[in-house]
């Protein structure tokens, strides 16, 4: 049974939500900013293994988070990507498109500390899940740390606006030779299961194959909404943290393969989507 065969829920991390985000984040990479009808999105997503009913759920919660417009067009439905979702998307793209995705950006570490009202858990789970994308984790109640010198002001942009004036606290540290945080550190992440993501990803996609008879469009939305939940369980530790046979560089090797595989044919379909037609 290929890839495309599995029902969403039978790959981790692969929700409707996931499949949309990387195809939006592909969409803009092919250069294709205007609106698409919506059989469009469909189409790719069936073929990703999502049925139409639940698909079109996933477009409709995607224009509740204002991450997309909807537009009724004659006949048809278009569906554009909004301002809000550039943003989002703009930022996982440096991420993705990164030579180097698992490696820490500088030495040391940055670390966190927030407080928002209980009355705003909504916002409170956005920012934990923005510090997550960016390799955080609860080192201390309240505290978080991070390998590295991270982009907080980019990370935090799209929340910026919402947030309570004064609530988020960051600063960067370099260990003491006598009072160490690699001890500290390494509770703070899974290494079993960080190990384990790689391993999932690469069994899922190291045979040229694993798509099936899936189009380009859907081979590559499901390997890059695969890739961006790998993304998200690697906080890039530095060397000293992972053994010898550390699994990051072949998890590279075998995303930046399948990409070349379907990339090209992905973006001329992107470029061919219709606009302004009967769903």
């Amino acid at each position: 049974m290929s890839i495309a065969d599995r029902r969403d829920d039978a790959v981790p991390g692969r929700s409707p939500q996931r499949l949309l985000l990387a195809m939006l984040g592909e969409q803009l990479q092919a250069g294709v900013d205007r609106p698409v009808r919506a059989s469009f999105y469909l189409e790719v997503l069936e073929d990703a293994g999502i049925a139409r009913p639940t698909a079109r759920a996933a477009l409709d919660r995607m224009v509740l988070r204002g991450l997309l417009s909807r537009a009724r067009v004659g006949r048809g439905v278009e569906y554009g990507v909004t301002e809000h979702a550039r943003e989002v998307l703009t930022e996982a793209a440096e991420r993705v498109h990164s030579p180097h995705p698992f490696d820490p950006v500088g030495r040391g570490w940055t670390l966190v500390t927030f407080t928002v009202p209980e009355g705003q858990r909504t916002l409170r789970n956005r920012l934990r899940a923005a510090l997550t994308w960016e390799g955080f984790a609860p080192l201390r109640d309240g505290l978080w740390l991070a390998p590295g010198e991270v982009d907080l002001t980019g990370a935090l942009e799209p929340l910026r606006e919402e947030l309570p004036p004064g609530c988020v606290t960051a600063f960067r540290a370099r260990d003491l030779p006598e009072f160490p945080v690699d001890p500290s550190a390494r509770g703070a992440w899974d290494m079993d299961g960080i190990r384990a993501a790689h391993d999932r990803f690469l069994a899922l996609w190291s045979d040229p194959g694993a798509a099936g008879d899936a189009s380009p469009t859907a081979a590559l939305t499901m390997l890059v909404a695969d890739w961006l939940t790998l993304l998200r369980a690697d906080p890039r530790l530095p060397d000293e943290f992972l053994g010898g046979d550390w699994p990051a560089g072949r998890s590279i090797e075998v995303y930046r393969a399948r990409r070349a595989q379907w990339a090209s044919a992905a973006v001329a379909a992107f470029r061919d989507a219709p606009a302004s037609v009967a769903v």
